[in-house]
C-alpha cells in the first residue's frame, strides 16, 4: 500500500476542511431562507445586503400607502401598494384575483425582484386585515415559484417601536429586471377544485367573521349571502393577537388549529384576503401539507348563480336591510 507524503496529507486535510466549511455555509444560508416570519432584529442585521429585497406594502387597507411610505420606512425598502399595485386583478369580471403568469412576471420584474433574492414583506402592523395583505403577497410570491420570502413580524410598527432602528424618508426606485414565473399550482385552488373538494374529504375553510358565514351580511362584491356548502367557519382574526399586532405564538396557533380537521384544506373568504392568513398559519407556520388558497372565494363562487350556497339568512334579515337596519 502506498503511504501518503506529509504534503499529500496536508492537501487532503485542507480540502476536507474547506469542504466542511462550505457545507456549513450552505446549510446556514438554506436555513435562513426558510423562515416565514423574521424579526426586526434579523432584518436590521441584514440591511444593505444586495441579496435582500424589502417590500413595503402599505395601502389604504391599513390607512397608509405611498405617502406614509415616503414619510418613513425601513431603509432601502421599495414601496408597492398592495391594494393598487397589481397584486390583485380583475379577471373574467371577477375582481381581486391572482394575476396571470404574464402579469406576475411584469410585476415582479418591475420591482427588481430576482429569482435568488430574499424578499421581506413589510405590512403596516396595525390589525389582522393588514396582516392579511402581507399573507396574500407572500402567497402570491410562493405561487409564482419564489421560495425565498418572509414577512416582518409586527410590520413597520414593530420596526418603529425600537428607537435604535433607522428610518428612511423619500422614495427608492427599484431597478427593473426580468423575472421568470413558474406557477406552483399546488398552492392554488380554482372553482373546479373547490367543487371537487366539496365532494371529498377535504376541508373547505371559511376564514370570514361568523356573520358573513351565516349569511347575515355579505361583501358588496358577492352576489349571494352565505357560504360554500360543507364549509366550516374559522375567523382568520383568531390567529392574530391584537394586543401585540402579531400572529400569535406557535403553541397558541397549534391549540387553535386543532379545531380544523386533518387532511387537505382549501382556504377561502370573500376575495382570498382573509383566507391568506389561515393559509399562511396552517401551511407555513404549522407545516400542514395540502393547504391551498381559493383566491376567487365567495365573489367568484357566487358570480355563477348555478353554484350552491348555504345560508341561515331569514326574511327578517331581509326586512331589516330594506328598512336600513341591516346588511
Amino acid at each position: 500500500m502506498t503511504s501518503l507524503t506529509p504534503l499529500s496529507r496536508g492537501i487532503r486535510g485542507l480540502a476536507l476542511s474547506l469542504g466542511l466549511l462550505l457545507g456549513a455555509f450552505a446549510a446556514a444560508a438554506a436555513a435562513e431562507t426558510a423562515a416565514p416570519l423574521v424579526s426586526p432584529q434579523w432584518l436590521k442585521a441584514r440591511l444593505g445586503d444586495p441579496g435582500l429585497v424589502v417590500l413595503d406594502i402599505r395601502s389604504a387597507i391599513d390607512g397608509g400607502g405611498y405617502e406614509a411610505y415616503t414619510k418613513g420606512h425601513v431603509p432601502g425598502a421599495i414601496h408597492t401598494d398592495y391594494d393598487k399595485g397589481g397584486w390583485r386583478v380583475t379577471r373574467n369580471s371577477v375582481p381581486l384575483m391572482l394575476p396571470t403568469q404574464a402579469e406576475l412576471e411584469r410585476l415582479l420584474g418591475e420591482l427588481g425582484i430576482e429569482e435568488d433574492r430574499h424578499v421581506v414583506i413589510v405590512p403596516a402592523g396595525v390589525h389582522a386585515t393588514d396582516f392579511g395583505s402581507a399573507a396574500r403577497v407572500y402567497w402570491t410570491l410562493k405561487v409564482a415559484g419564489h421560495d425565498k420570502v418572509s414577512i416582518l413580524d409586527g410590520g413597520f410598527a414593530a420596526w418603529r417601536s425600537d428607537p435604535a432602528n433607522p428610518v428612511q424618508t423619500g422614495n427608492r426606485r427599484p431597478s427593473p429586471g426580468i423575472y421568470s414565473v413558474s406557477i406552483n399550482k399546488r398552492l392554488l385552488a380554482e372553482a373546479g377544485d373547490v367543487e371537487v373538494a366539496a365532494q371529498s374529504n377535504a376541508t373547505l375553510l371559511d376564514g370570514r367573521p361568523a356573520d358573513f358565514f351565516l349569511g347575515k351580511v355579505k361583501s358588496d362584491k358577492a352576489k349571494a349571502y352565505g357560504h360554500i356548502p360543507g364549509a366550516i367557519n374559522f375567523d382568520n382574526a383568531r390567529f392574530y393577537d391584537p394586543a401585540t399586532n402579531r400572529i400569535r405564538p406557535k403553541a397558541e396557533l397549534e391549540a387553535l388549529a386543532r379545531a380544523i380537521p386533518d387532511g387537505p384544506v382549501v382556504s377561502y373568504c370573500n376575495t382570498g384576503h382573509w383566507a391568506a392568513t389561515n393559509w399562511f398559519v396552517l401551511s407555513e407556520l404549522l407545516g400542514r401539507k395540502d393547504v391551498s388558497l381559493y383566491d376567487g372565494s365567495m365573489v367568484e363562487w357566487t358570480a355563477d348563480t348555478g353554484r350552491p350556497v348555504s345560508s341561515l339568512r331569514t326574511k327578517w334579515d331581509d326586512l331589516k336591510k330594506a328598512l336600513g337596519f341591516g346588511s
